[in-house]
This record gives structure tokens, C-alpha cells and sequence, in this order.
């Protein structure tokens, strides 16, 4: 009699078995664990004529946790479900015996409806709910992944073995462009999308994470060779739109040396901000700035004691022009960036000759130092850019 019973309930649940296999691949192959007992659920609720209890409707909510979890898409995990439910009508006892009581049959299809309804209605708020949490979750980890990277100071085997995780590896060089602009960056901008868009191209197989980090757009990329930083930076500054205003550049990008492993980011990522504010304090006139071909400044500022005693010793004489030295020294940088030329320099400082003429005149008298003599000009180029360095003479030095 046993054996009997346990054939019997053997092939009850074969109807069910069948319903759940076929919505399944109706779904894409999903897992029917998915499901747990819905298929059972509903055909009880059909049977007694009765709406979904609560206690079933936060089952249902835990299957569309489970399913966000797991990765599943919302659309399948609807589909799954929707699927198994139209199935499953026709081996419902009400639609079987159609025939003898045909009224059940109306019964029957609005239960069901307003149950998968209520079902549908659980599975995505508990998948929705579940995603925001995973989503949090991702962001705050790739937030600390960011931090980690570029400060150098955490554990370098903890943040290689994290890389992965963010489409990065790090085994090969890395460079980092950081860019600065009037608007802060921040993470919730469309322009971080538009940056990874820009980089990877049409294939999206570029090595590239884009982040933003006080403020500052920060984007770490694979460099095996030069040709890569230069694409990067033309990419870069096509996706943020650099254009220049009368205050100066709207946007500037810094760039640092490629470098391995996550020393090396972290090494690269402190030159591109250290030549942003290099330019920012020799007011270049350009909206790209890469470290390496600022290292001369970066050279004058390692030996700031020497650097001090140029200024002052060069320099020191301009305080007593009329007007100060800040015109004087203007003049200078105009007159370097011409290559020497006075009526370039006259041009670019809307000026005349002679006025540019009269000035470097007076650098020379109060000085010592003719900018018409090779050995006397070094000097005074290098002064100048001191200067710049150590906000002279607003500072002091």
C-alpha cells in the first residue's frame, strides 16, 4: 500500500515537474530552484478559489532576491515564471474538468490572473530591492579599489588581486591622466560612460577604469607604448570637450609616466596631478600637460633651497621698478615663449617693440643679466620660472 501511495504522488507531481522543466528553457535555461514550490502555491490558491497569502507573496520576494543575486536577469526570471504559469493551466483540475462545470473555469482564470499578478509584482520588487544593495555594494567596493589604488599606502598584493575584478592588469605598465576642470567630477556624472566609451572604441576591449576622485576625472589605462598614452590623451580630451575661455582652459589634462604593478599607477597618477599644478603655477598655455616634459621644473623644486637663492639673488633687484616686478617678469616669460622675439613678444603682450625693448632694457640694468647674452639668459629663464614656482614675489620666498 505504500509503494502504491508513493507512485501516486509520483505522478501528481509529474504534470508539475514537466510544466517547470519546459518554462525553463522557455526562460533560457534557468535553474528551476527558481521557482520553489510557485507551481504548487498556484495550483492550491486556483483550487480554493483564494488570492496568494502574505507569507507565500514573501517567499515569491525571497526568489527575486535569490535571482538578482545569482546574476539572473529580471527579464528571464519574469520570464520564467509567466511561463510556467500559462503552462501550467491547462493541468489545472478546474480547466480539466471544463467540461462539467464550466463556470469554475471563469473562477479559476481570475485567481490565477490576479495570483501571477501578485507573484510577478514580489519577484521584481525583491529583485529590484536586492539589486540596489548589490549595486551599493559595487560601488562602495570599487570606490576603495580607487582609493587603494592610487594612494600606494595599501597592501599591493590586496589591491593586484582586486584589479581583476575591475577589468585591470596591472602586470603590465599603466599610465593615468587626470583631469581638472571649473566643474568638479563627480561619480554620478554621464561623462565617466562617455570617457570608458571614448577609450575602449567600438570593440571595448581597451584595458581602462575611469573614476572620479576630488573632484578630478581620473582615468588609468594600459600604456605598452607611447602611441597608447597619445590616444588615450586625444580620446580623453575629445569625450570631456576642452575648450578655452577667457579665464583660461575650461578643462587641462595631466598625464604621468607609465608605470607597473600598482606602484607604479600610484607613481603616475601623483605625476599627472603634480603637472597639473605645475602648469597651473607657470601658467602654460596649454591644455594637455605630461609630466615627463615638465621634469626640469620638478628638478628646480627638488632643490627648492638652491632654487630660493636664484630667485632671490636674480630677481631681488626687479622689486624696486616702478609697477613692480609682476610686469617685468611677464615680459620675460612672453619674450622665452617667443623663442626670443621681440615682436612676437610685442604682439602676444599687446604692446609695442619699443616697449618691450624698454623693458628688457631695465631687466638688464637692474639686474646684470642681458637676455641677448646665452649664459646671462639661462640664468634669467630659470629665475623666472622659479618664480612661478614659488609664487613670486606674491609669496615671497
Amino acid at each position: 500500500m505504500m509503494a502504491m501511495a508513493h507512485r501516486s504522488d509520483t505522478t501528481d507531481d509529474e504534470p508539475q515537474r514537466r510544466v517547470a522543466d519546459l518554462a525553463a528553457e522557455d526562460a533560457g535555461g534557468l535553474s528551476t530552484d527558481l521557482l520553489g514550490d510557485f507551481l504548487e502555491v498556484l495550483t492550491s490558491a486556483v483550487s480554493d478559489g483564494r488570492p496568494l497569502t502574505r507569507r507565500q507573496l514573501r517567499t515569491l520576494r525571497t526568489h527575486g532576491d535569490t535571482a538578482a543575486k545569482q546574476g539572473v536577469a529580471l527579464r528571464a526570471l519574469l520570464d520564467l515564471y509567466l511561463s510556467s504559469a500559462w503552462r501550467l493551466w491547462r493541468t489545472l483540475p478546474a480547466i480539466i474538468d471544463a467540461d462539467r462545470d464550466p463556470g469554475a473555469v471563469v473562477t479559476a482564470g481570475e485567481v490565477m490572473l490576479h495570483a501571477v499578478d501578485d507573484a510577478v509584482a514580489e519577484l521584481a520588487e525583491g529583485f529590484q530591492l536586492a539589486r540596489r544593495t548589490l549595486f551599493r555594494a559595487e560601488v562602495s567596493a570599487r570606490r576603495e579599489f580607487v582609493d587603494d589604488l592610487l594612494s600606494g599606502s595599501a597592501d599591493v598584493a590586496g589591491v593586484l588581486g582586486r584589479a581583476g575584478n575591475f577589468g585591470l592588469d596591472l602586470s603590465g605598465p599603466h599610465a593615468v591622466v587626470v583631469v581638472e576642470a571649473s566643474t568638479p567630477f563627480t561619480d554620478g556624472g554621464s561623462i565617466i560612460a562617455d570617457v570608458e566609451r571614448a577609450v575602449e572604441g567600438s570593440k571595448g576591449d581597451a584595458e581602462v577604469m575611469v573614476a572620479s576622485k576630488e573632484g578630478r576625472l581620473v582615468v588609468v589605462f594600459s600604456a605598452p607604448n607611447r602611441r597608447a598614452v597619445t590616444h588615450v590623451m586625444d580620446r580623453v580630451s575629445i569625450a570631456t570637450g576642452q575648450r578655452r575661455t577667457a579665464e583660461g582652459w575650461s578643462r587641462r589634462l595631466g598625464v604621468g609616466r607609465p608605470g607597473s604593478s600598482a606602484a607604479g599607477v600610484a607613481a603616475s597618477y601623483r605625476e599627472a596631478l603634480d603637472a597639473l599644478d605645475l602648469a597651473a603655477k607657470l601658467r602654460l598655455d596649454t591644455d594637455v600637460v605630461d609630466a615627463r616634459e615638465l621634469l626640469v621644473y620638478r628638478v628646480l623644486l627638488d632643490d627648492r633651497p638652491a632654487i630660493t637663492d636664484l630667485v632671490d639673488t636674480v630677481l631681488t633687484p626687479l622689486l624696486e621698478a616702478r609697477g613692480g616686478a609682476e610686469p617685468l617678469l611677464d615680459t620675460l616669460f612672453a619674450f622665452f615663449a617667443s623663442g626670443g622675439n621681440s615682436a612676437s613678444t610685442a604682439r602676444a603682450m599687446h604692446l609695442s617693440v619699443r616697449a618691450v625693448t624698454y623693458r628688457l632694457a631695465r631687466i638688464a640694468e637692474l639686474t646684470g643679466h642681458d637676455v641677448a647674452d646665452p649664459s646671462e639668459r639661462f640664468a634669467l629663464q630659470t629665475a623666472a620660472y622659479g618664480a612661478r614656482l614659488l609664487d613670486w614675489p606674491r609669496k615671497g620666498s
